[in-house]
């Protein structure tokens, strides 16, 4: 899998960030919720899966990809 970068909001160009890959899908880069409360409060979360943290206005990297290559 190849990842290509889409945005970030950090100041720093470090994490969270947005990646589109060359499967069609998407990539978040965040920081992992590790607090059990809150992993308890995730949806058939498998083994193999991760819940990480972004800043809401992250997701407009997300939209805009979205809507140039689906026509949404």
């Amino acid at each position: 899998m190849r990842l290509r970068f889409l945005g970030t909001d950090s100041n720093e160009g470090t994490c969270p960030a947005m990646y589109v890959t060359d499967a069609g899908t998407y990539g978040v880069q965040g920081k992992p919720v590790t607090d059990p409360q809150a992993l308890g409060d995730a949806v058939n979360l498998a083994d193999d899966e991760a819940i990480v943290e972004i800043e809401p206005s992250l997701v407009r990297h997300l939209i805009a990809h979205y809507q140039e290559h689906h026509g949404g």
